[in-house]
């Protein structure tokens, strides 16, 4: 448990209820499919969080999922630094062809360090750096995502167990210290780039992630 969920654990315990407060709902068509977009305000730090429901999860087991962090600089402004925002891409169409699924939009920027740090860690990058030794550099942890209130979100959106679209075993590890159960991975791997070869290379041998292409 890193820091941030250990004072999130701390302010469940004193409210004696979740952390988050569904707060808008309404219906998102896209190019992949008509989600129902969902907000969801973190009690503790105020942060919005967003989960994309398509179709009816009916009993709420074995539901596809995809739980993906925010990139602002991947998933809108196309960075190719990254395989962010097709990962995102490729979620929602996979989802939309399952007829039946949930992206949960975490407000975790940057693996957790926030915009502005994510931009301090991309100029590390230009001189030499990969993406752990940036974050690393500036003070933070390789990976400070939590999942916890991730987990709170599916359950209220009804997902009982999940089928999880992902690389990354430290993500499922997150979900289920959680108490939510994973019946499969469910590989999401975007075939690397002469931009992202270094950057996936390192979240496989230093992060973990299955990944073949590189």
């Amino acid at each position: 448990m890193n820091i941030f969920e250990t004072v999130r654990a701390r302010v469940r315990a004193a409210l004696g209820r979740p952390l988050i407060r569904p707060v808008a709902t309404a219906e998102l068509p896209t190019e992949f499919g008509n989600f129902e977009i969902r907000a969801y305000d973190d009690l503790a730090d105020r942060k919005t969080h967003i989960a994309l429901v398509l179709g009816d999860l009916g009993d709420g087991k074995g539901v596809l999922v995809r739980i993906h962090s925010s990139c602002l600089t991947g998933d809108v402004f196309h960075s190719a630094r990254c395989d962010c925002g097709p990962q995102l891409h490729a979620a929602m169409a996979r989802i939309a062809a399952e007829g039946r699924g949930v992206i949960l939009y975490l407000n975790q920027e940057g693996r957790g360090i926030g915009l502005a740090n994510k931009i301090r860690a991309y100029a590390l990058q230009d001189q030499g750096y990969d993406t752990v030794e940036a974050n690393e550099r500036l003070g933070f942890d390789a990976d400070q995502r939590e999942y916890g209130l991730g987990v709170e979100i599916l359950r209220e959106v009804g997902v009982k167990s999940m089928r999880m679209l992902t690389n990354n075993p430290r993500k499922l590890a997150g979900v289920e210290n959680h108490g939510m159960s994973v019946s499969e991975l469910v590989p999401i791997e975007i075939p690397a780039s002469e931009s992202t070869r270094r950057y996936l290379r390192t979240k496989k041998e230093k992060l973990g992630h299955l990944l073949s292409s590189v």
